[in-house]
């Protein structure tokens, strides 16, 4: 629980962020109604500026904390700017309070110098009227997003200390964060404010299908769930929880990765993510979902199992990576290890064995562990002699389109990742996914799986901050999450 001081200081920063949207609008306005233009001695003065949160340390260390995060390591001046703070006030007040308790730090609120560029102030709700203004027009006289200015250098260790200048206090600033809520409307269809701490990716649309069944039945009066967004701006609640309303409800085709949120007042709830299949989608909406600071990110997929004595429908638990899929080499090597999170693989084996009520040594002959490749080539088939050899220098036991790049991604930006894989079709083993075998498999697979993966979230909520290994953190860190 959040201390009132935190608390107040995100007020603060929520309090200097709404005054500048607001100045922002209004000047847009102006702007558009008469040719007024801001003021620029105001504009100097932060008139348009995102808040800054600010942090200082003496060096002088009171507790020794065993958590990966919420640390810090040299003395010295911390800041970053904070956009939004109301979407993330419960974040935010955690990561001060660890600080201010286990290190004495002081923290303070200002305006800060980054503008907030002028597109990200008109959300659907806004009362400017632009029509007549043409974009490069409003980009000479207000701020906007300039590319220059926007990147992951804290995230991917290019950052480098300037005499003079604080050191960043997160992976992810104001500027950063702003397009990553952009993207993610756009390509989820649905609220950022409603994406949840715990996120399923799938690559199947009817997993989709189940977890609205299932979260339909989670929507009671007294439960600890109070909604479900659904893409397209469909939003279901204990008074109208109709599942069939929501899957035969066509919204979600207009959107190229569509989510569907089981939201929790305190944001523990559950995200889905449809990335389709490939790489690059599932690079793209963890780029943005990063920004969101969730605790932990699973895929639960289909594959194509490698082993001979794999069976349509075992599982796949992946302790390693083999990354073909190339979406990431020039900011995270493939020779970089993506290593295994202990805590999520704990609990995905636990899911695994309390869902299907099999004990351990007989879930074995069903659920394999080893290493999944993850390629680009949807049609890897084709060119069998090369893909035998990979698979056979790896021991690698399955094959899909989208896991490695998401544990690299969990890895890149700090976030615990899994999988848990369910082998659809066995291709170089003559077991090909016909559509009267693919029906039968998924009708029986689906639930479990999708179930598994619900219950190693609910163990995963019970891990607490171990969940945050340090496996994930760098030497030289900022010190919130």
């Amino acid at each position: 629980m959040a201390t009132k001081a935190s608390l107040a200081l995100v007020d603060q920063l929520n309090a200097h962020y709404r005054a500048s949207v607001e100045a922002l609008r209004t000047a847009l306005g102006r702007y558009v109604a008469t040719g007024e233009t801001p003021d620029a001695a105001a504009r100097a003065a932060g008139l348009f500026a995102y808040p800054e949160l600010h942090l200082r340390y003496d060096g002088a260390t009171r507790h020794h904390p065993m958590r990966a995060f919420g640390r810090l390591t040299a003395a010295g001046h911390y800041a970053i700017s904070v956009t939004q703070p109301g979407m993330f006030r419960e974040y935010l007040a955690e990561q001060i309070d660890l600080l201010v308790a286990d290190f004495g730090a002081a923290v303070e609120v200002s305006r800060g110098r980054q503008e907030i560029p002028y597109p990200y102030v008109l959300d659907a709700g806004h009362d400017v009227d632009l029509t007549g203004a043409a974009a490069a027009e409003l980009a000479r006289v207000f701020p906007s997003h300039e590319l220059r200015h926007i990147g992951d250098e804290v995230a991917d260790g290019l950052w480098r200390s300037v005499p003079g200048e604080p050191r960043p206090l997160a992976l992810f600033d104001a500027q950063r964060v702003d397009f990553s809520i952009a993207r993610l409307r756009h390509y989820t269809g649905t609220p950022t404010a409603h994406v949840q701490n715990y996120i399923l990716f799938t690559n199947y649309h009817r997993y989709v299908d189940e977890f609205v069944r299932w979260a339909c039945t989670q929507l009671t009066e007294d439960g600890p769930y109070r909604l479900l967004s659904c893409a397209g701006g469909l939003e279901l609640n204990a008074g109208n929880a109709d599942p069939d309303r929501a899957i035969s409800d066509s919204a979600w085709r207009r959107h190229q990765m569509p989510a569907y949120h089981l939201v929790a007042p305190d944001h523990s709830g559950i995200t889905l993510v449809n990335i389709g299949v490939g790489p690059s989608n599932a690079k793209t909406i963890t780029d943005h979902l990063a920004v969101m600071r969730p605790e932990a990110w699973l895929m639960i997929g289909h594959c194509g199992g490698l082993r001979p004595s794999q069976r349509i429908g075992d599982y796949v638990l992946a302790h390693a990576y083999l990354r073909d899929d190339h979406v990431l080499d020039d900011v995270l090597p493939p020779e970089i290890p993506i290593p295994a999170i202990a805590e999520v693989q704990q609990a995905l084996s636990a899911a695994a064995e309390q869902v299907s009520g099999e004990p351990a040594e007989q879930l074995k002959r069903r659920l394999r562990t080893g290493t999944v490749v993850t390629t680009d080539d949807r049609n890897w088939e084709l060119r069998y002699t090369r893909s035998a050899l990979r698979f056979n220098q790896s021991r690698a036991v399955a094959i899909d389109m989208e896991s490695a790049t998401l544990a690299a991604q969990g890895y890149r930006f700090r976030v615990p990742y899994g999988t848990l894989l369910c082998v659809s079709d066995k291709p170089i083993h003559g077991e090909i996914k016909l559509p009267g075998q693919a029906n039968r498999f998924y009708e029986r697979a689906i639930s479990e799986h999708l179930r598994i993966g619900i219950a190693a979230i609910d163990e995963l909520r019970r891990t607490g901050e171990r969940l945050h290994s340090r496996k994930l953190r760098a030497f030289d860190e900022p010190p919130f999450r």
